[in-house]
């Protein structure tokens, strides 16, 4: 088994409890890891034997373009998608961060984790 991780993948979307924020937007932060098997794919250097990451980033870049109210949604639907897309992989962990939130303060990032 092994980890593939995916950091700092950032988007400017439009995710909010408020009004505001669904038309003004922010910017966001996904993390992921997964697990996998990777003999098969140590073994052949062949992509069809791997968890391919770039059409991972694709999954979650067009769960990230449609509008939510909560981050735990967000992250919620990008586990799910890519279970039901993605052959090979195991847990997954998703940390989504909204940078900047409106909480009537100076807060550098609020996150969710979820793991399945």
């Amino acid at each position: 088994m092994g980890l593939i991780q995916i950091e700092n993948m950032e988007f400017y979307s439009f995710h909010g409890h408020f009004k505001e924020e669904r038309i003004v937007g922010n910017k966001f932060l996904v993390d992921l890891t997964i697990e996998t098997d990777m003999d098969l794919a140590a073994a052949s250097d062949n992509l069809k034997d791997a968890v391919n990451y770039q059409r991972v980033y694709d999954i979650v870049k067009s769960q990230m373009e449609m509008k939510s109210h909560l981050l735990e949604h967000i992250a919620g639907r990008i586990l799910d998608a890519i279970y039901a897309e993605m052959e090979g992989v195991g847990n997954i962990t998703v940390k989504v961060s909204k940078l900047n939130p409106p909480m009537g303060g100076k807060i550098g990032s609020v996150s969710v984790v979820m793991t399945r």
